[in-house]
């Protein structure tokens, strides 16, 4: 073994981890500073994907001559409408059955207990009296709990409503100046990167577009599939079920679940165990199919990841960041590879193309 070349080598490594280390120390800085600006950042990017998901028909309006200003608002008006109407269309047909629901609902515990009371089971009545009994005492220790709980919760849904309210207005300045952008930002920038962020903003923004409309794509089929699953079942409240499926796709594994919970209840309330479980078993042949076949292959076709990041990215972010990082660990990753993407680009070395050969007849060969 050469010394000199062991030296070499180790010299190259030593450098190579340092640089290393700085960029991972440089990236957890960036992401403690992201975290300490959640509440701003958060209804930023709401807004970013509304606004991406709602550009088209502004786009079609400005280019029809409508002035920037009234097509951002007539396209705002337009979403909370739509939004309105999707409430709408989930919330009335259930409440004008709630009445039977509630009857289903008493009806499912008590065949639930006439069940347990029976074989292999044989749990009795005065057995169930004294788990309700040892289960309200548990209750009443943990008041203190679940009042935290409940405060918890209200919070939770105010800043919600916040971060709705203030992804709504910045979706309409948005759609109302984000042509202006980028050339702004280019005016903004010196030298080389006046040329490189708007360059990079600009297919991050296209990124982000086959993102959410890929998402479209993948809550559609849902929608769909489950639908007709509830349809040939018998389940009452198919359309509600089916768009509250179709929306609750934007969510990934919450909104699934969510989803998937309230068409079994109301399967089970209705129709009874047996079509429960079998409402059971198409939510997860379903649910199994998009997140390892159709949602893969839609997102790495729009994206341009292979399928394999795409499900990968959504178990790291999910086992990061929860929710959120489930949520935003593909358009994350497709952005990253947008940066790597024009960095190759910038820093490949342009082959020279070969000189062409004169013959002495002035013919090139």
């Amino acid at each position: 073994m050469s010394p000199t070349k062991t030296r070499a080598a180790l010299r190259v490594s030593a450098r190579v981890s340092a640089e290393l280390l700085l960029v991972i120390v440089m990236t957890a800085a960036a992401v403690w500073l992201l975290g300490r600006m959640w509440s701003v950042v958060w209804p930023l990017i709401v807004g970013l994907l509304l606004t991406t998901l709602t550009w088209p028909i502004a786009r079609y309006l400005r280019r029809s001559g409508w002035p920037p200003a009234l097509a951002a608002s007539v396209v705002t008006v337009l979403f909370l409408l739509v939004t309105a109407g999707v409430v709408a269309l989930i919330a009335v047909p259930v409440a004008s059955q709630s009445g039977e629901l509630g009857d289903g609902v008493v009806e499912g515990i008590q065949k639930l207990r006439e069940w347990a009371s029976g074989p292999p089971l044989n749990i009795g009545d005065e057995q169930i009296a004294g788990a309700s009994d040892s289960a309200a005492a548990r209750i009443q220790d943990s008041v203190g709990s679940m009042v935290t709980t409940v405060v918890t919760g209200v919070s939770t849904v105010v800043n919600g409503v916040v971060t709705a309210v203030l992804a709504i207005f910045l979706m309409f300045f948005m759609l109302k100046d984000g042509p202006r952008f980028l050339p702004w930002l280019a005016r903004q920038l010196p030298g080389r990167l006046a040329t490189d962020v708007p360059t990079v903003a600009e297919r991050a923004w296209r990124t982000l577009g086959e993102f959410v409309r890929s998402q479209a794509y993948v809550g559609l089929l849902d929608a769909v599939l489950i639908g007709i699953g509830l349809w040939i079942v018998g389940v009452p409240l198919v359309l509600p079920l089916a768009v509250l499926t179709f929306v609750s796709a934007f969510v990934p594994i919450v909104g699934a679940l969510f989803a998937g919970f309230v068409a079994v209840l109301i399967a089970l309330v209705s129709n009874g165990l047996t079509d429960a479980l079998i409402v059971l078993a198409i939510i997860v042949v379903v649910q199994q199919l998009e997140g390892n076949v159709f949602q893969p292959m839609i997102q790495s076709r729009g994206l341009g990841l292979h399928a394999a990041v795409v499900l990968l990215a959504v178990t790291l972010g999910g086992s990061l960041a929860g929710i959120v990082g489930s949520l935003l660990a593909v358009p994350v990753a497709a952005l990253i590879a947008v940066v790597w993407n024009y960095l190759r680009e910038q820093l490949s070395v342009p082959q020279e193309e070969p000189e062409t050969q004169v013959s002495p007849s002035g013919v090139g060969s």
